[in-house]
């Protein structure tokens, strides 16, 4: 089990059950697109890292979201380059949760 913030996040953010972070309808999607629509645990995968990812988002300035950004579309670079590779998705989607999490975890907070 994730710690805390995915529990927040997936409550604070609902979004539809089994939905990716995008329209899995849409006829232009990318074989590697298809294939996480197409499978239960990386379509869950991808609204988890896209929740993260947007509250993590407005929680910075301009720099820090800029940088995040710019990671984002490397990673998405890195897991389109996967293809239709099941456990190269998973993997590049567990490194790509792991990375928020650790910027989450450096976030300074009261206590």
């Amino acid at each position: 089990m994730r710690p805390a913030l995915s529990v927040a996040l997936l409550l604070a953010l609902p979004l539809p059950a089994g939905a990716a972070s995008y329209d899995c309808t849409l006829p232009t999607l990318s074989p590697n697109e298809r294939v996480i629509c197409q499978t239960r645990d990386l379509n869950d995968m991808d609204v988890e890292m896209a929740t993260m990812f947007r509250l993590l988002s407005g929680l910075f300035g301009m720099g820090m979201r800029g940088a995040m950004q710019d990671e984002q579309h490397e990673w998405l670079q890195g897991r389109m380059a996967c293809g239709t590779d099941i456990p190269c998705i998973r993997d590049a989607y567990r490194q790509r949760i792991e990375a928020l999490q650790a910027i989450y975890d450096g976030i300074d907070r009261p206590i």
